[in-house]
């Protein structure tokens, strides 16, 4: 099998690739249209996230019988289309779940004890011991959305702080193991101190986190999003903070995200809801990473190998 690789990922997916007899092609720098005007001659596609995946693209792909994705979701490609072509689709959850759960609880512990604030301080000449007295996770209830390989690797992450508890809620039934009770939706807002979001992007989930959820929560919350930016309306979010429904959010992900966000600085043109987050004592951003460590990069790539192999090399 002939297989095009239009982004960059750990060398092991090419080398493993070659010994199992398929022949590899890189090109990490055509635009999309290029890309497709050759896609007709590879069986198989390795992405990241360089481009969407649309229906367009799949009809011209016409040997096209697997996507390999190195990340969590698929939400870059046309699913329904894809499937109903017979492509094989295949991501890689398993390979940055850990990395996720400890990226989760860093943000956390730093929000807690006031870590950036601290640091910031100390560096430039201050010594606020009282202004940087910290809160501890032990007692805690921990409520995880979405309790699948991410929200399991990060409730993991939590057996060691005596937190009170730890519960989830997902739309599946069932999926509750020894780290974490499932619950239904009003037991989440009733009991919740900190609220984790581990959903993919779909219809459903995309501005979940708003005015009229948070208003839900019998108390202020503490909100981490590792998820999908697109989960969490950052108006709603800032009013959230500047009320003290939320008394701080560690955000790996935003709605401004890639070359958008870039050009929201370049240009001058940064969100009013954004200008506050940057500004905030009590919010911990990072460029959407939670997933990207050294051993997840190859961890993923192998996830990747080992979905195809068994798919197409039995």
């Amino acid at each position: 099998m002939k297989i095009l690789h239009v982004d960059t990922n750990h060398p092991l997916i090419i080398a493993q690739f070659n010994a199992l007899g398929f022949h590899n092609d890189e090109d990490y720098t055509s635009q999309k249209h290029e890309i497709e005007n050759k896609i007709h001659a590879y069986d198989g596609l390795i992405i990241r996230s360089r481009f969407t995946i649309d229906a367009n693209f799949i009809d011209k792909a016409t040997n096209l019988k697997f996507i390999g994705r190195l990340g969590a979701g698929l939400e870059n490609i046309d699913v329904k289309y894809a499937k109903s072509k017979g492509v094989f689709l295949a991501a890689a959850p398993e390979g940055n779940r850990n990395a996720v759960g400890e990226h989760a609880l860093g943000m956390l512990l730093s929000l807690f004890n006031k870590l950036n604030k601290a640091d910031y301080e100390v560096k430039n000449g201050t010594w606020d011991r009282e202004g940087n007295r910290g809160v501890e996770l032990e007692g805690k209830v921990v409520g995880i959305i979405g309790y699948g390989n991410m929200g399991k690797a990060f409730a993991k992450k939590l057996k060691g702080f005596d937190v009170e508890e730890v519960i989830c809620y997902d739309i599946k039934g069932g999926v509750e193991d020894d780290n974490a009770r499932q619950v239904g939706i009003m037991e989440l807002h009733q009991k919740t101190d900190v609220l984790s979001l581990h959903v993919p992007q779909t219809e459903t989930t995309m501005h979940m986190i708003n005015t009229a959820f948070l208003e839900k929560f019998h108390k202020p919350i503490w909100l981490l999003n590792t998820a999908r930016g697109k989960c969490v309306v950052t108006k709603d979010l800032v009013s959230a903070l500047q009320s003290g429904k939320i008394l701080g959010a560690g955000l790996d992900v935003l709605e401004y995200e890639k070359s958008s966000f870039e050009d929201m600085f370049s240009k001058d043109k940064l969100p009013q809801a954004f200008t506050y987050l940057i500004q905030a004592e009590n919010v911990i951003l990072s460029p959407h990473v939670a997933g990207w460590t050294v051993e997840s990069k190859e961890k993923l790539a192998q996830t990747i190998v080992d979905k195809i192999k068994e798919r197409f090399c039995k």
